[in-house]
């Protein structure tokens, strides 16, 4: 805010030379030819660089995706969505490196265009990748019976649209590349050096050993800076090229158009219960649009079906997901990360079940939660622990839920213009796997070095981990110095994503912090001539002979007389799985369709809590992204795949003034996969929000006969469903189910529901199952319940 902390842009670096890329402005097709000639000419410019010019060098292939799919860090003959990567001009300034790249003359042969992930599927679509003889990149299933729904009294069906959204962190894309003699230094803007380091070396052919990757501070990632980009490595091996520094920030609209999307997941589902409104099974077939690239996106169905039962006591599953290929900017990890789109799946379905049965939302809820734990689902998750029941009560109790309902009531009897709705939203999500790094030293004259494999991204874990190191240190907070994501500093990371800080890399800091006590303790006994169990650690950070106060030397002084030092590497045992339950209560205007955000109560379950105020930020933030999603935001394309959302004059992002003040609340259940019983936060808030919100604007059309409206609910796609209730007996199909709304532009007819099990399909390019009986092809158990949500 002050404008000290400096961020990619502002690292200085003598003599660099500036990236500018030159993009497809077309979705599709072959590329005929490069003419450079007049911006090779231009003054300042060092150089124009194509795909031969890097030797077609290729992204590493993702985990699962066969090499075929590689991407090529420049488009290598063909270009597949808006956006990519054709050309990069390297000039002495920005400006004149944007200027030459405006007169890169490319020619380009159309090649017909697939945006439809429905349509995508079909024999005879056309295809992204010829070779591979499929647009379905995977398909991934978890099935446990036949019939799942036999014995089910009521059924609800529906087709749900989550739509393709942009992460648009505060702090766009870039690199910065460094050749120090023999070695390369990569500055980037990254969620996890070490995993950036490992795929940019592999991409350009150089030792990972000779590659130094940092990062300054990062404002922002959301998952969407999980992986390395190509222009990143296109930065890396030109500079190495050219022996000079290179720089590269991209802009807003290039951050839209080239940064991963995340979400975009068509849902068939159908959910049936007992007259009591006990769940018999789901059934439910999932279209994931990746984008024009098997990227990280392919990695999230999996996370997808894991999450799949939530925190309902469901034993029959039939689920389906195809992971397809379509020419749009690739999909990736973004907040959630495949978790958001099972639960708004679920939720969504929930309400819907509600409905059938004319029971209350939150008392389907309640006669479904899994109740006894460790629990393990019919998707080969393994709860560790929970309360669900808690944390949904205490949401209606603080919400009011009765005097909302009431009030909603005398609204509908009295015929308000305004309409009240309120959406029920209960949720769990897996956190937490692998290992992580910390090394915890104190220098002579006292002060303190954290050394963590953490790489923050704003979330705090500076101050987190100080207050670990100061609390089991005894020394005061401002003598803790925290150093992070550098890879010649830190020896080994796995990085930030997937809500796992605190849990692993915090257990880390812990294990060190504890380890260097155990060492000094030790040389303090020796000075002290005393048994090392006798010696305490004073509350001022002094070692004593126990009951003798003051008798022993500082930590600065232990220092003085043998190194003080200690590392400790934390793996989780299992995940954790993290819960809760939000209520949205939503206004919406019946002539204009504006859908405002009134209340909205979260009450999450993290384990331990060590800072509240760092809890309820990523809280905050978490629903703020939700909440978005379901009010505002959708990336959108026409049928030629051209973006109608390219800059954020045409991205509808919300300011604070559209959202209310959130109320947030804790309960601490804590885990045992550590010892800090803590389990993620950072996601749970736009995990919760997403469905929450939706299933508010729905409740209060619900009246009016409307049971399903996707998502953003924009006033427009609100007033149409609005009149068109009102100009019909009941708003949906002849069976009263939910209008289908299709993937862009809301518009798919109802009898489209089943679209998996109503047409021919193309074969997959990978098949994966996942569950209990998995064995190993897919849904492996590596990591604790399951794979890793975003690796």
């Amino acid at each position: 805010m002050t404008g000290a902390t400096p961020y990619l842009e502002d690292v200085p670096v003598a003599g660099a030379v500036h990236a500018v890329f030159v993009r497809s402005g077309v979705s599709h097709a072959r590329i005929t030819s490069i003419d450079a000639a007049e911006a090779r000419a231009m003054p300042d410019v060092v150089g124009v660089f194509t795909t031969e010019d890097l030797a077609g060098l290729r992204m590493p292939a993702v985990e699962n995706m066969p090499d075929g799919l590689r991407r090529p860090l420049l488009a290598a003959g063909v270009v597949r969505f808006v956006g990519e990567p054709v050309a990069v001009v390297i000039a002495t300034t920005r400006r004149q490196a944007l200027d030459a790249a405006e007169v890169v003359a490319v020619e380009y042969d159309p090649l017909p265009v697939v945006v439809d992930p429905v349509a995508a599927m079909a024999p005879g679509a056309p295809l992204l990748f010829p070779d591979e003889g499929s647009n379905v990149a995977l398909v991934l299933r978890c099935s446990t019976h036949d019939d799942v729904l036999e014995g089910a009294h009521v059924v609800a069906r529906g087709t749900f649209l989550n739509q393709r959204v942009a992460p648009v962190p505060l702090e766009v894309n870039g690199a910065i590349a460094v050749p120090e003699g023999d070695r390369l230094t990569l500055w980037l803007s990254c969620q996890a050096t070490h995993y950036s380091r490992t795929s940019i070396a592999r991409a350009i052919g150089f030792d990972e050993d000779r590659l130094r990757v940092r990062t300054a501070a990062v404002g922002g990632g959301f998952g969407a800076k999980i992986p390395a980009y190509a222009e990143q490595a296109v930065v890396a091996a030109l500079a190495l090229r050219l022996a000079r520094p290179v720089r590269y920030t991209e802009s807003r609209s290039e951050n839209i158009l080239a940064m991963t999307h995340g979400r975009d997941q068509l849902q068939d589902i159908e959910i049936g219960a007992t007259r009591e409104g006990r769940i018999v099974g789901l059934r439910a077939r999932v279209v994931a649009d990746l984008g024009a690239y098997a990227d990280e996106g392919a990695t999230l169905p999996e996370s997808t079906a894991m999450m799949a039962v939530g925190p309902y006591d469901i034993r029959r599953v039939d689920l389906e997901i195809r992971a397809v290929l379509t020419n749009k900017t690739p999909l990736g990890a973004y907040r959630g990360a495949g978790r958001p789109e099972a639960t708004a799946l679920l939720e969504r379905a929930i309400d819907l079940l509600a409905v059938e049965l004319g029971i209350d939302p939150a008392e389907v809820r309640r006669r479904n939660f899994i109740r006894e734990f460790p629990h393990e689902t019919v998707a080969g998750a393994r709860y560790d622990v929970g309360d669900y029941e808690r944390t949904l009560q205490e949401a209606l109790r603080r919400c009011d839920y009765a005097a909302l309902r009431a009030e909603q009531a005398e609204r509908r009897r009295r015929g308000d213009r305004v309409l009240l709705g309120i959406g029920i939203a209960s949720y769990v999500e897996v956190t937490g796997w692998g290992s992580e790094y910390a090394r915890v030293a104190v220098d002579t004259e006292g002060r303190v070095v954290l050394v963590t494999g953490a790489s923050p991204q704003g979330q705090g874990h500076e101050t987190a981990f100080a207050q670990l190191v100061a609390d089991r240190l005894a020394v005061p907070f401002e003598a803790v110095g925290v150093r992070h994501s550098d890879t010649d500093v830190v020896p080994r990371s796995e990085g930030t994503m997937g809500s796992r800080t605190l849990q692993v890399a915090g257990s880390a800091v812990l294990g060190a912090a504890d380890a260097l006590v155990e060492r000094a303790r030790s040389v303090a006994a020796r000075l002290l001539e005393a048994a090392p169990e006798d010696v305490v650690l004073s509350d001022d950070g002094r070692f004593e002979v126990a009951g003798v106060p003051g008798s022993g030397p500082t930590w600065a002084e232990i220092a003085r007389v043998e190194p003080l030092d200690a590392e400790h590497d934390f793996e989780t045992p299992d995940s954790t799985y993290p819960f809760g339950t939000h209520v949205a209560v939503v206004e919406v205007d019946a002539e204009t369709g504006e859908a405002r955000l009134l209340r909205h109560v979260a009450v999450d379950d993290c384990g331990t809590v060590l800072n509240p105020m760092l809890v309820e930020g990523q809280v905050h933030g978490g629903i703020g992204q939700g909440a978005a999603q379901a009010l505002f935001e959708g990336v959108t394309y026409d049928e030629f795949g051209t973006p109608m959302t390219g800059n954020l004059s045409t991205y509808a992002f919300p300011s604070a003034a559209e959202l209310p003040s959130f109320e947030t609340a804790s309960t601490e259940t804590p885990t045992p996969m550590n010892p800090l019983g803590a389990k993620g936060i950072g996601e749970a808030g736009t995990i919760g929000s997403i469905p929450a919100v939706q299933n508010a604007v729905v409740d209060a059309l619900a009246h009016l006969g409307v049971r399903h409206l996707n998502m953003p609910a924009a006033p427009e796609r609100v007033w149409r469903a609005i009149a068109d209730a009102r100009s019909a007996t009941g708003a949906g199909g002849d069976d009263g189910t939910p209008r289908a709304e299709g993937p862009d532009r809301g518009d798919r007819d109802a009898d489209e529901r089943g679209l998996l099990d109503r047409r021919e399909l193309a074969p997959p390019i990978r098949e994966m199952a996942r569950g209990p009986a998995s064995d190993g092809s897919g849904g492996e158990r590596g990591h604790g319940g399951g794979a890793p949500p975003l690796r």
